[in-house]
């Protein structure tokens, strides 16, 4: 056999580039392509990246390393709750740095598919065994959960977070404005009518999503909340 030495360099790896080696188990000699260990590598969360983690979802006999409670096939803009194992596929306990994030923004996104993801605030993460309640404000979600599809969690903010403002237009005159801001807390609120006059009015905070304002005489115009 020729020494590896003299065996021309291939520097341009491409998926079905494959290497000798031996499976486990049965110590049998396989070829593995690079694609393969990359989803290896990807799936498994051999590769430590700080802030994200990698779980399986599972609808149904969820193990270690997955996280359950939505349906198949449901749209990652209507996931509000799951239920997260304590470890991710890595094998390390994720408890003490998901219950750190409560408050946080989370993109959970399907692996190699960046375009499927779902944008969350995180309200809650609450000890239910060997797998915790994670309670989500969704803020953004495009797709839908896959059985058995790996995604990863990472900690999540757009450049605008610093002090996002929700605008509320109130097309119709109403003495009550009933506005769902999705802002994940109780937000300042400054209210102006369609010539831009400022209009003070009486604010309930129905919980840190949902705003009700109350005016003396109904008008039309925008409220902007921070």
């Amino acid at each position: 056999m020729a020494r590896i030495s003299s065996y021309p360099r291939d520097l341009d790896v491409v998926d079905q580039d494959s290497w000798i080696g031996t499976s486990v188990p049965g110590l049998q000699t396989r070829n593995f392509t690079a694609e393969a260990v990359a989803k290896y590598l990807n799936i498994k969360g051999k590769i430590s990246i700080a802030a994200q983690m990698v779980f399986r979802f599972k609808e149904a006999n969820a193990a270690a390393g997955d996280f359950t409670g939505p349906s198949d096939n449901a749209t990652l803009a209507s996931i509000t709750t799951m239920q997260l194992s304590i470890e991710d596929k890595s094998g390390q306990n994720v408890v003490a740095f998901m219950e750190y994030l409560v408050g946080n923004n989370i993109l959970i996104n399907a692996q190699n598919e960046i375009s499927t993801f779902g944008h969350y605030a995180i309200d809650s993460y609450t000890d239910n065994g060997a797998f915790y309640t994670l309670n989500l404000t969704n803020k953004k979600g495009v797709g839908t959960l896959l059985d058995g599809v790996s995604y990863d969690f990472s900690v999540f903010a757009l450049s605008s977070q610093g002090a996002p403002t929700f605008v509320f237009t109130q097309g119709a005159a109403a003495t009550t404005w009933s506005i769902q801001h999705n802002l994940g807390k109780f937000p300042s609120v400054s209210v102006i009518n369609n010539n831009n006059v400022v209009i003070n009015g009486e604010v309930i905070y129905i919980d840190n999503n949902n705003v009700q304002l109350n005016f003396s005489a109904g008008f039309s115009g925008k409220a902007y909340l921070n």
